[in-house]
């Protein structure tokens, strides 16, 4: 039977989303037991909500000051030290997951699973190749442990109503010192968090500078949204990295998706293929965005985002 290990992330004691999306990847798994730990200062909110994810048997708790932020670098060697309990370990692919699979991955000496979509079997998975245009099976070896980015945007979160067991795990490792906490600092502010907001609004090139990209915010509070952004509005210094939405940035599923003077490259489109409704507003009739978009407006978004926010 398969036994597989969830990292919890979170962030102000609440636990993000693309938990419970992990969740429903590792179900994918037939006859399958799931637990998730939960490294904090405080593990104790978090886990009671992580214990009522359906499908989850257990959750344990790795208590620790050091575990008081993200640090990739000190959460590896505590996770490791529990791993030989499980079959598979998986973290979500966001930015902590990014940081913290490979040196787990590294640390057991096994290779890292990135990005996978889709689980066969216990030892079989596809994962997106070539910016989403193609999907290849990987099969990782039989006898070792499976370490695995899942991509959230392909699977919707497990649901609620779980009653799982909350246990606190007995840890005896040294932590490194060469990593230390310096702050964090995030983009959205009060919004949404873009991976996993309900709507998202992003803004391209058409908007022209950082000033004009403030429609986008305005628009976004209107819709209680997420601010994305493409790498076209990366690169000219109107939005922040953290911010943008495609193969080199992050990777969506929002319900709603609305895309404003965003041409639609390829790299962006790889981004939102998963959305649930895809609406763009751009002047140029022929923007690739058109092709892919279950709404169109050929409008200049100066005019049509204004008006649209009286409408609302």
């Amino acid at each position: 039977m398969s036994k597989i290990l969830i990292i919890a992330e979170h962030l102000n004691g609440q636990l993000n989303q693309s938990t419970a999306k992990c969740v429903s990847c590792a179900s994918k798994i037939a006859g399958a037991s799931i637990d998730i730990v939960v490294l904090a200062a405080d593990p104790a909110p978090i886990a009671a909500q992580a214990a009522a994810i359906a499908g989850v048997s257990r959750v344990r708790t790795i208590a620790n000051a050091a575990n008081a932020n993200a640090i990739a670098a000190i959460y590896a060697p505590q996770v490791v030290a529990i791993a030989s309990d499980y079959t598979h370990v998986f973290g979500a692919s966001t930015t902590v997951g990014k940081d913290l699979m490979p040196r787990i991955a590294a640390l057991l000496g096994v290779s890292q699973l990135s990005d996978i979509m889709a689980a066969d079997d216990a030892h079989t998975f596809k994962r997106p190749i070539y910016a989403g245009n193609a999907i290849v099976t990987v099969k990782a070896p039989a006898g070792q442990i499976v370490v695995a980015t899942v991509r959230a945007a392909s699977f919707a979160a497990a649901g609620g109503g779980g009653n799982a067991t909350i246990e606190a795990a007995a840890v005896a490792v040294a932590l490194p010192t060469h990593t230390r906490y310096v702050n964090l600092q995030q983009g959205g502010g009060d919004r949404p968090d873009l991976q996993t907001a309900r709507i998202v609004v992003s803004g391209g090139r058409a908007l022209g500078s950082a000033d004009a990209f403030k429609l986008i915010y305005d628009f976004a509070d209107k819709l209680k949204a997420g601010v994305g952004a493409s790498r076209a509005a990366v690169d000219s210094g109107y939005a922040p990295n953290d911010m943008q939405v495609g193969q080199t940035g992050k990777i969506i599923a929002p319900e709603l998706y609305v895309a404003v003077g965003i041409s639609g490259a390829i790299q962006h489109l790889t981004g939102i293929k998963d959305a649930g409704t895809i609406v763009a507003i751009n002047k140029d009739a022929e923007a690739p965005i058109f092709e892919v978009a279950d709404i169109g407006l050929v409008a200049d978004l100066f005019k049509a985002v204004p008006e649209i926010m009286a409408a609302l």
